[in-house]
Formats: C-alpha cells, sequence, structure tokens
C-alpha cells in the first residue's frame, strides 16, 4: 500500500485526558461560566438542534473532543444572517468545526422535485427553514467574518459527499469542493473521529492546518510533493484510468474541476475512480485540480474496532436534548431517543445511497456489552420508556459482525459491493452473532419488546432461516418495511440490488415463519421511481406487479440525486460508472430528467390513485398498452374517469400562441404538458 506519508494510526482514546463531563456541552457564556470556563477550546457549529445523544454527530464529536481533555461549546442553529450569533461562545482558542448536520442541508431543505420542505425533522418543533442553504458554507464563511486567524475544520455528511468537484442537483451544475466554498482550512471526510482527535491535538500544540496533510480521511489544499508519481485518470483517451500499481508512493490525478464541468464523461471517470479508491486497506491519495490550486484527499479513515466504538458509545451523553428547547418536540429525536445503534457501515453499495460513500463498506460492530448498557441506561434514564426498544440495528439491520472471512483478501479488494452481482463467497454470512444479540437483549429486564425498524438486507436474510424465524417471531410488529426497490433486471443492475426472485424467496419465508408463529404479519415493500436506467416499459412493469400482488403504495420515492453517489453521476452524465470509462468506450444510461416524466413514473407506482389515471391512460395509449385500460383484474387503469376524480384531468394545460396545446416528448413518449 503506497501510503509511506501517512501517519500510523494511533488507539482512538490513546490520548484521552479524563475530566468531569459537562452535563451538556455549552451553548450560551452563562452555562461556561458555571463550569468555570473563560473560553471554549473548540466550538462545533450544526445546523440541526443540540440533542446530546450519540445518534447525533456534534453530540458524538463534542463528547469524544471532551474525553481528549478539550473544552467544547456547541452553537447550533445559528441566525446565519450575520456573524454576531458566531461570536457567542468567545473565539475557541483550538478551531471552528463546522457541519451541515445529520443531512445534507439540501437534502433536508428540498423534496426530489425541487420544492421546499416546510418542516425540519431535525429542529426544535419540526420547524422549517431554520438552516440555510449549502449551511456548510454559510456557516463556515460566518465563522470567519467572527474570528478571521481561527482555524475551521469541516466534517459530517454534508462536507463528506461534496469534498470533491460533485454534481449539485438542486442547481444543476456541477460545483467545486464544498472546502474551496467555504474557504475552511481542512475537511474530514467519512466517520471522522479518528482523524478529528488526531486534528484537536496538533492544532492545540501549535502545528498549522497545512501541516496535518498526513492524517487519514483529511482533505485540504496543496501541492503535490516531489517524491510522489502521479497516475493520470484524467485522461479520457486512455483505458487505465490510473489503476496500475507502482512502487513508492503514488498520488492518483482525478479529471479536474473545469474538465467534469465540461466533459460528462469526465465527471464519470471521476466517480469511479473515487469510489474504486473507497478501500481503507489499498486506497490511495487522490488529487483533483481547481483552478491553480490542487485539492489533495489522503486515503479513508481505518475503521475503529469494537473496543473503540465501544468506547465512543459509551461516552457520558445526557440522552435528550439541551434544556434550551424546553418542552419544543424534536421529531428526529423522538424517533430514536429508544433505539440503539449497533453497527456502521454497508457493503451493499446500492448506488442511489450515500453510506459507501461517508461510513464505507467494513462494517463497524460494538460489543454485546456495550449494546446492552446503552439498553439499561434508556430503561433508567429516558422519560417515557415503556419498555420497547424501537429499534436495534444501523445503516442495515441484519450486517452485524458480517466481514470478509480473509482480512488479506479485504485490504486488496476493489468490488463496489459485498452482494452483488450476487453474494461473494468470501462473505461470511452467518447471522448468529446478531441471533444470540437479539435472545440477550430480549432477555434484559424491564425490556419487553424489541422491534427490528432498520431496513432488512433480504438477499442475506435468506442464508439464515434461523434469523428469518427469530426475527418474525420476536421482532416484527405487523409490518417490517423492506426495499426490493424495484422489479425490473434493467434498473435493479443500476442500482447494484439483487433480482426480485430474492425478495420473493424472503417473502415465502417470512410468511412461512409468520404462519408457524401464529401470527398475521405483512411486509411492506418500497420502490423508486425514475432512477437512471429505468424505462417507462420498467415501471409500467412494476405497476402490472404490484396490482397483481395487491399492493398500494401511500408513500412513493421518486429517485433524488445526492451529492456523490454513483447513480447521480448516471443521472447527471447519461454514462454508467460502473463500468469503465474513456471517449469512444462508455457505458451509456438513459437518465430521468423531465419533470412530467419523472411523474410518470411516479404515477405508476401509485396506479391506483384517481388523480393518476388521466396521465396513465395517455401513456399507456402512447405505449401501444391499450390492453391494460379497462376493469379487468390485470389491467392496469378504467377506460373512464368516474365523476368528481382525477383532479389532474381538469388541470389547464399552458397553450402555445394560436390556441394549439403544447407538447413534447420524454424518451418517446408524447405527453401533455
Amino acid at each position: 500500500m503506497d501510503t509511506q506519508m501517512i501517519t500510523a494510526e494511533k488507539p482512538l482514546m490513546a490520548q484521552a485526558r479524563p475530566r468531569k463531563p459537562a452535563p451538556f456541552l455549552p451553548m450560551s457564556r452563562a452555562e461556561m461560566n458555571a463550569l468555570g470556563w473563560d473560553a471554549c477550546d473548540i466550538v462545533l457549529v450544526t445546523g440541526d438542534a443540540y440533542v446530546d445523544h450519540p445518534s447525533f454527530g456534534m453530540a458524538i464529536i463534542g463528547r469524544l473532543l471532551e474525553a481528549q481533555g478539550f473544552r467544547v461549546g456547541i452553537i447550533a442553529q445559528p441566525d446565519w444572517h450575520s456573524a454576531e450569533p458566531f461570536k457567542a461562545l468567545g473565539k475557541p482558542r483550538v478551531f471552528f468545526g463546522v457541519t451541515g448536520g445529520n443531512m445534507d442541508s439540501m437534502v433536508n431543505r428540498y423534496t426530489a422535485d425541487r420544492r421546499i420542505r416546510s418542516d425540519d425533522a431535525y429542529t426544535a418543533g419540526g420547524e422549517g427553514g431554520k438552516r440555510p442553504d449549502r449551511c456548510t458554507i454559510v456557516y463556515a464563511q460566518r465563522c470567519r467574518e467572527a474570528f478571521k486567524d481561527t482555524p475551521i475544520v469541516l466534517g459530517g455528511i454534508e462536507a463528506s459527499l461534496r469534498r470533491i468537484a460533485h454534481y449539485d442537483y438542486w442547481s444543476d451544475k456541477v460545483r467545486r469542493s464544498v472546502l474551496a466554498d467555504a474557504k475552511a482550512d481542512l475537511l474530514l471526510y467519512g466517520n471522522a473521529e479518528r482523524a478529528v482527535v488526531e486534528v484537536a491535538h496538533r492544532l492545540a500544540a501549535g502545528e498549522a492546518p497545512r501541516e496535518l496533510d498526513d492524517i487519514r480521511g483529511v482533505a485540504l489544499f496543496r501541492k503535490v510533493p516531489d517524491e510522489y508519481t502521479e497516475l493520470h485518470a484524467d485522461d479520457l483517451e486512455s483505458a487505465d484510468e490510473g489503476a496500475s500499481r507502482q512502487r513508492g508512493p503514488t498520488v492518483i490525478r482525478l479529471p479536474a474541476l473545469e474538465q467534469v464541468e465540461q466533459d460528462k464523461e469526465a465527471y464519470a471517470r471521476a466517480s469511479r475512480v473515487l469510489h474504486r479508491e473507497s478501500n481503507p486497506g489499498n486506497a490511495r491519495p487522490l488529487v483533483q485540480r481547481h483552478g491553480d490550486r490542487d485539492l489533495w484527499l489522503n486515503p479513508p479513515p481505518i475503521p475503529l474496532t469494537t473496543e473503540e466504538m465501544d468506547a465512543v458509545y459509551d461516552l457520558p451523553y445526557a440522552r435528550a436534548p439541551h434544556p434550551s428547547y424546553g418542552d419544543a418536540r424534536i421529531p428526529a429525536w423522538e424517533m430514536i431517543k429508544f433505539s440503539v445503534t449497533i453497527m456502521r457501515g454497508c457493503f451493499g453499495g446500492c448506488t442511489f445511497c450515500s453510506i459507501t460513500e461517508h461510513e464505507g463498506r467494513i462494517i463497524q460492530n460494538r460489543s454485546e456489552g456495550s449494546i446492552l448498557r446503552e439498553i439499561e441506561r434508556i430503561r433508567d434514564k429516558t422519560p417515557g420508556f415503556t419498555g420497547v426498544i424501537s429499534d436495534i440495528g444501523g445503516p442495515t439491520a441484519n450486517m452485524y459482525r458480517m466481514a470478509c472471512k480473509d482480512p488479506k483478501v479485504e485490504a486488496a479488494c476493489r468490488r463496489p459491493s459485498c452482494v452483488f452481482p450476487e453474494i461473494c463467497p468470501n462473505l461470511n454470512t452467518s447471522h448468529d452473532d446478531l441471533i444470540r444479540l437479539y435472545r440477550k437483549v430480549r432477555e434484559t429486564k424491564g425490556i419487553k419488546k424489541v422491534m427490528v425498524a432498520s431496513g432488512v438486507r433480504y438477499d442475506l436474510a435468506v442464508e439464515s432461516p434461523e434469523y428469518i424465524k427469530e426475527l418474525v417471531t420476536h421482532h416484527v410488529g405487523g409490518y417490517l418495511k423492506i426495499a426490493p426497490e424495484h422489479t425490473e433486471r434493467g434498473p435493479l443492475d443500476k442500482m447494484m440490488k439483487p433480482g426480485i426472485g430474492a425478495y420473493n424467496k424472503f417473502k415465502r419465508m417470512f410468511d412461512e415463519a409468520a404462519e408457524r408463529a401464529g401470527k398475521k404479519y405483512y411486509l411492506i415493500p418500497y420502490f423508486i421511481a425514475a432512477h437512471p436506467g429505468t424505462t417507462d416499459e420498467d415501471m409500467m412493469n412494476l405497476a402490472l406487479w404490484l396490482k397483481k400482488n395487491r399492493y398500494r403504495a401511500d408513500q412513493v420515492q421518486t429517485f433524488l440525486p445526492s451529492p456523490m453517489a454513483t447513480a447521480t453521476a448516471m443521472y447527471h452524465t447519461g454514462v454508467n460508472p460502473l463500468r469503465g470509462v474513456r471517449h469512444g468506450g462508455s457505458d451509456r444510461v438513459e437518465a430521468i430528467k423531465g419533470l412530467r416524466q419523472r411523474r410518470l413514473h411516479k404515477a405508476f407506482l401509485r396506479y391506483h390513485d384517481p388523480d393518476n389515471w388521466p396521465l396513465l391512460r395517455e401513456a399507456l395509449i402512447e405505449m401501444g398498452r391499450r390492453d391494460l385500460i379497462g376493469s379487468q383484474p390485470h389491467q392496469l387503469v378504467p377506460a373512464h374517469q368516474p365523476p368528481g376524480t382525477g383532479k389532474a384531468a381538469g388541470t389547464r394545460r399552458p397553450m402555445r400562441p394560436g390556441g394549439k396545446t403544447q407538447r413534447f416528448t420524454t424518451k418517446g413518449l408524447r405527453v401533455m404538458k
């Protein structure tokens, strides 16, 4: 591994300096005075309300830095219209840490149709509008205005997913790295516990931010050192993509900002290479030109060990919202306050999901003891607890303690998924540890029921009939959410999801286990409309499958191109980064961009809604499928609109000069605008 220039990893708590923890990390001068502080060492600025719980990123980072001996304050959802609220805790001695919160701020504020949301689950009272668009950038700039010589460190998922030049769905253009726009000193990507501890100690010791270029998971602007050999993935005429291995320190040059702005294949190449260089065991540094500067990304962080994960989750969280919110309800807190995270990461590699880019493919696990201690704390300290754990899981419900059978194989692997196109034979898919954990949790005094609300990876679950039996008998409450996402091979391949056959097998096993247990339980499948690579015929076939299986979707998910996801690269470029990318040799993908066609795909998912029938009738006629219009069981929509239904049928259509109805074409389907 060409990482001679990267520092060795210290145990996470090696430099810990235990001190009496604050009841809550202070959000005001009065709280600082009560703690006897004249200043904070570190001030963390977040787009979320401050909830002191390990499901909230700022709480984890704040309590971890507190355990390292630093005085840490929190500025949560400040008024960004001036720098004054960013001076509330005074000048931090070491650095400002800035994050958009638990979600990318644009995903938080806007729907897949680019409509602004009226609410925000991470805000007291669920009120929308408490954070600005692109709040990481705005907050960092205000921190700079407040105290211009204080180092600024970006972190969290918004920074992580925007660490290189990236397509931004809301402005429909390629934006430069958020580090450049924020004018910050450093960006920490991924789960940043290791990096933030190292950065904090070294900045406190007097090092300059530019000297911290040897820490994993750090991005900064720097020149390529003379001792590094550059591999040119920016040559779109070459099929090599910078993948060759060489002795000595090497860095891979991604296509530059200017290239990816102008050349969509260059953008797809950059996406492909970044995802290929995501395994901490073999990833090499990446560099991308931004104007006259080089943006440098060190290899990803080394995953936390079980002991380190335990240390993080055993920190002295208050496990409640900050008292300043009074009785105001914070929806995200209400949802997770009785749930327990048992692991991080996901090796599924779904192209529309951001977990891979942020948390990585390697599963990081907590010990049984740590999990049981947290459940006891919930039982003993969380007001309103009635004995029901609302969820026990993580990004997925059933990847706990799963890993590659051979660490050497894992360190060398470059596959984007361990389960696609089929489960890797090197993957240990045993559910035994998870089953044992479930049983111990159920045996805990005062625990009446333990629910599994995290998504179950059904292609793994079918490998363990015993797990399905355990799940159905003890951990389902009427319904279980599951995400096949589609029925057709075309979009599923672009998503890197298993075929519908795996879902059907799981459903049979689930139904049989429910019958044996004397339960009446149901699966609630989730599907995505308008994902890249989906045709109108694919959506029609999915609608027919839904009707045949008597599913009527109430909640419908339309594909939202989140920053840096592989499917987002497909959407923006029309190129498939899962295969080699070069001029004249790229695999093409059709993206669904027109608002009308996105609505059509969504309408197929809600074929039963009378409001959608006019659009679906017209679409089926244009597709040559009049046979699906009628009242027979195999038909999708009725031939005639019942009186008083179908609001879409009564809407006025824009008229061209001369009075003719305006029409346009999306992917061969002529529809009414």
